[in-house]
């Protein structure tokens, strides 16, 4: 199920283009990463998309409800957080979301209840944000976002400077939500939270889209690809696979330079030939390695 369609966005101050020919959709359970360096446009997409700043041309559709057209339809299953949630920190959490609560129509007590529950925020919800770590207050802001049940989550850096338990918190915290059914849109640049929480990746860059593909094909390997296979030994190989660039990575492992659809050729060569044919496995890049390969910096000029 389409939640987010946005077509040929593009967004232009005078004379000079920030964004254009942005098009894409997320459906129901996506979680899309997307990526860019500093200045690419990301920021500016998610204010298009959210109606904070005017569209110059091009459409948005949430829930099939035009942005320009029906705000007030559009945006009432969303839920964001751009840039850090901002909160009043000597009130408690508790009362933070009491007053999001009042941005909307029929939210019950219990319904907040709930959300404290979703963030694990239940033992500190009643004290001062003051109080609160960094990845307290993130969970506060995601549990602002998500108060009125959105179906589309838009989520701007939302590991942004937290510790190494804090991302995970926010990680699973993620995923759990996907799990439920939430489309999801994170905004970040954290490439190896992309790889652990996103099952596709949009890439923008000078902005424009320039890569909106799964988490496997982005990171495939582009340039050639290869694979490891395990052996019961490496011995001999020349004569066997000579035909293809190798190279021997252990006594038991070798990395061939292959296609896809040949895998099988050089399989039946090997048992053939008398190897014990252990495990093959594609191998694969990081999403930081894929985003430099593909993505890389602003072209300045």
């Amino acid at each position: 199920m389409e939640i987010l369609k946005c077509t040929n966005l593009k967004k232009q101050i005078k004379s000079k283009t920030l964004v254009e020919n942005i098009s894409f959709s997320i459906n129901k359970g996506d979680v899309v990463g997307f990526i860019g360096p500093n200045g690419a446009g990301k920021t500016t997409v998610i204010k298009l998309i959210l109606g904070l700043i005017k569209i110059s041309e091009g459409k948005v559709f949430i829930n099939g409800f035009d942005i320009e057209k029906d705000f007030t339809k559009a945006i009432e299953k969303v839920g964001a957080i751009v840039e850090n949630p901002d909160h009043y920190m000597y009130l408690s959490g508790y009362d933070n979301l009491k007053i999001t609560a009042n941005n909307y129509k029929n939210i019950s007590n219990q319904r907040i209840d709930e959300v404290v529950k979703i963030v694990g925020l239940e033992k500190r919800i009643k004290d001062k944000v003051s109080t609160y770590s960094l990845g307290m207050r993130q969970r506060l802001g995601i549990a602002e976002a998500i108060i009125n049940n959105p179906e589309l989550l838009i989520l701007d850096e939302p590991t942004n400077g937290l510790d190494v338990e804090g991302i995970i918190e926010i990680r699973n915290l993620i995923k759990s939500l996907s799990h439920k059914g939430m489309a999801i849109l994170i905004s970040s640049h954290n490439l190896t939270e992309i790889d652990n929480l996103c099952n596709r990746i949009i890439a923008i860059k000078n902005g424009k889209i320039v890569a909106d593909e799964s988490i496997e094909n982005f990171t495939a390997i582009s340039n050639e690809n290869s694979c490891v296979l395990e052996l019961n030994n490496t011995d001999n190989l020349k004569q066997v696979i000579g035909d293809y660039k190798f190279e021997i990575i252990s006594p038991n492992k070798v990395r061939i330079y292959i296609s896809k659809e040949e895998v099988s050729k050089i399989i039946q060569k090997l048992i053939e030939n008398k190897y014990q044919v252990y495990s093959v496995q594609e191998e694969k890049i990081s999403s930081e390695e894929a985003f430099i390969k593909k993505v890389g910096e602003n072209d300045i000029g």
